[in-house]
């Protein structure tokens, strides 16, 4: 079991901000850790970090606790916190070097990883000249750098742009085949592309916890589709199996089909029948983001 929680809770003087969590996490999975600001997102990682202690209850990290061996627990675990702490003044291969040094790990390792994180082309700069993206990249390289068996990042695609979103997530996606991925987004397309499983947290309590394949199961979709010429809703009505269509802003629309199949064929021959062009066309989970407003919203358990 890579990362086994107990009755865990951790109080902040009179706020509880977690209370009584439990669960478990194989290996090899890629999880979402979800929740709106506020819900224990951050503390339930500095807590499997050995940053914070809890207040009662046990954590577990490849077996070893968080209290009494909590540098085994460093040493399986490979973190990126929210706010990717580094020096800026350093160059890549400068600050891998350091960190390698208080791992003990072999210099050889730091190639590696700069190979595997894409950074090569940008190991000779320092870390302040470069992009968020490669600042992300840099701080998982320094989390791989120890080979652990398990990685704990926190939000670590936040503040990127589609293109770097899209690299570090078939990173994040690879490092997953073989090894336990724990992760906090807010960006629920990130899960859907990423994870294998979500639990979603709530004002310090797990409210679900749900396998994706679970969730992708529900008889409904949601397809996002832009046009380059406005539509009236009522065509769109005449699409197979529609529920609802709503026009979000623009010529951007928003269709709910009553079915799990993947209708955005039926969208692409639609458009292609009446002569327009098609700017954007995605398909999202309509039944996790669904989900996550119930359970933070509306306090649904």
């Amino acid at each position: 079991m890579s990362i086994e929680v107990k009755a865990l809770s951790k109080f902040y003087g009179p706020q509880n901000a977690l209370n009584h969590i439990s669960f478990k996490v194989d290996k090899p999975e890629i999880v979402g850790f979800l929740g709106p600001n506020g819900a224990g997102k951050s503390t339930m990682m500095k807590i499997l970090t050995t940053y914070l202690n809890p207040s009662s209850g046990s954590a577990k990290v490849n077996g070893y606790d968080v209290l009494s061996n909590p540098k085994m627990v460093q040493h399986s675990v490979g973190y990126l916190p929210e706010h990717n702490p580094l020096y800026l003044d350093l160059f890549v291969k400068e600050y891998l070097n350091f960190n390698a040094s208080i791992f003990k790990v072999s210099k050889n390792r730091i190639t590696e990883v700069i190979e595997r994180t894409g950074l090569t082309s940008e190991s000779h700069k320092q870390i302040g000249q470069l992009s968020k993206g490669y600042r992300q990249r840099v701080g998982l390289a320094n989390a791989l750098l120890h080979d652990p068996e398990v990685l704990i990042l926190d939000e670590p695609t936040t503040g990127l742009d589609p293109n770097q979103l899209v690299d570090i997530r078939h990173l994040i996606k690879d490092i997953g085949k073989t090894k336990t991925v724990f992760l906090s987004t807010h960006i629920m397309q990130e899960v859907e592309a990423m994870c294998d499983r979500v639990i979603i947290i709530n004002k310090g309590e797990i409210v679900a916890d749900k396998k994706l394949k679970d969730l992708r199961g529900d008889k409904e979709q949601t397809v996002i589709v832009e046009f380059d010429f406005r539509v009236e809703d009522a065509f769109l009505l005449q699409l197979p199996k529609v529920k609802h269509v709503d026009n979000i802003h623009g010529f951007v629309y928003e269709i709910t089909f009553k079915t799990s199949e993947d209708m955005r064929s039926h969208v692409f021959d639609f458009a292609h029948d009446n002569q327009l062009k098609i700017l954007q066309l995605n398909q999202k989970n309509a039944s996790l983001e669904h989900l996550f407003r119930d359970l933070t919203l509306n306090g649904l358990t």
